[in-house]
């Protein structure tokens, strides 16, 4: 068993989701997905859509229920099982998102990497990132997600106390970029560092966003919101999660990109 499959063993990623802060980022991403899907100009049953990394299902079973024709592709057995276990009309596969060799080329006409370039490093990123390209159809979209670099230091270091540290050991280094180690569970990124990643895969950026804006930052006042005034928040972040000043103030951001 890898360390990634003993954390999310432990993790709660159905919980996380669910959260304010991870409902902000689940209801953006998912509208800014369906907005490209709608602009395909197709009946909904004949888009086929790959969820690479599904985890236990949350985007692969929303667009399904939407009548789209999902795939999903998860590593851990734990979060697969209970993608399983909901019985809904997904196909799901166990399996790495750096060989697909399951799949056939140019398949899908969307495809969605989200959860493993958060912990892919280095030069496993864009084996990752070349297999989604290698099933999606030529002019189809791809929708990766990634970790950023101030996230990381702002909350594990400076909120929790640990700049200092992680200074003298060298894993965010005098410059203030985490150092991406192959041991690291979490892989944290720059916009430049993206921008470089999408030209070596040869793909076309088309759009970037903040999924959930200020919120990973703010959890203690979203969860004081009433309900009114989160789903006010949730409309803030959904007109706001493109305006290039404000995609460093996020924990997340989703690349979409053309083949």
């Amino acid at each position: 068993m890898t360390e990634l499959e003993k954390y999310y063993n432990k993790f709660n990623e159905d919980h996380r989701l669910t959260t304010r802060h991870g409902t902000v980022e689940f209801e953006v991403a998912l509208y800014r997905i369906t907005k490209h899907l709608e602009m395909l100009n197709q009946e909904k049953n004949s888009i086929k859509i790959a969820d690479i990394g599904a985890g236990t299902g949350r985007y692969s079973i929303a667009l399904s229920r939407m009548g789209y024709d999902v795939t999903a592709v998860e590593l851990v057995k734990n979060n697969l099982n209970k993608l399983l276990n909901r019985h809904e009309k997904v196909k799901c596969w166990q399996g790495d998102a750096r060989n697909l060799s399951f799949l056939d080329s140019e398949k899908f006409d969307v495809t969605i990497l989200f959860g493993p370039l958060y912990h892919l490093h280095g030069k496993e990123k864009l084996k990752a990132l070349n297999e989604a390209k290698r099933i999606t159809k030529k002019g189809g979209l791809i929708f990766t997600a990634h970790l950023l670099n101030e996230y990381a230091v702002i909350t594990y270091g400076f909120i929790q106390g640990n700049i200092q540290k992680c200074l003298e050991n060298g894993s965010i280094s005098k410059e203030f970029i985490c150092r991406d180690g192959e041991n690291e569970l979490y892989s944290y990124t720059s916009l430049e560092d993206i921008k470089q990643l999408d030209s070596d895969a040869g793909l076309i950026q088309t759009e970037i966003f903040s999924p959930d804006g200020p919120s990973d930052f703010m959890r203690r006042e979203l969860n004081a919101m009433d309900e009114e005034t989160f789903r006010l928040f949730i409309e803030y972040q959904k007109k706001n999660c493109l305006r290039p000043e404000l995609l460093g103030a996020s924990s997340h951001i989703v690349d979409v990109l053309r083949k």
